[in-house]
């Protein structure tokens, strides 16, 4: 296996195909799930196309919100399906303009 996915539709598949891979990525016109801004910071969660698990026997980790500015910059999550992410990312949003005002950075317990 080679960690690599295409999206079709909302469903991530496995494809052992690098050259398809490739050439699914460079037409691909639907990776970004979802981007907001909170406050300072840019809210996006994108597909990625490559598992970033680190254990093999986990679930693949194929989408990823980021957080970019303001006192979260930096702070990311993980999720396996679209629906995971779409969750993740309002999660995320809420948190963030939420804590405005308030003057803290978000913490996640193993980001620090």
């Amino acid at each position: 296996m080679t960690g690599l996915y295409i999206l079709q539709g909302k469903n991530a598949v496995p494809e052992p195909d690098v050259g398809k891979w490739g050439r699914w990525l460079k037409t691909a016109r639907r990776t970004v799930v979802a981007e907001d801004k909170a406050g300072a910071a840019i809210v996006s969660t994108v597909f990625k196309a490559i598992d970033l698990q680190s254990d093999p026997r986990g679930k693949p980790l194929l989408f990823e919100t980021l957080i970019s500015g303001g006192p979260s910059d930096g702070l990311y999550e993980r999720y396996t399906t679209w629906e995971e992410a779409e969750a993740g990312h309002a999660r995320w949003v809420h948190k963030l303009k939420s804590a405005i005002g308030r003057s803290r950075r978000i913490t996640v317990r193993g980001s620090e």
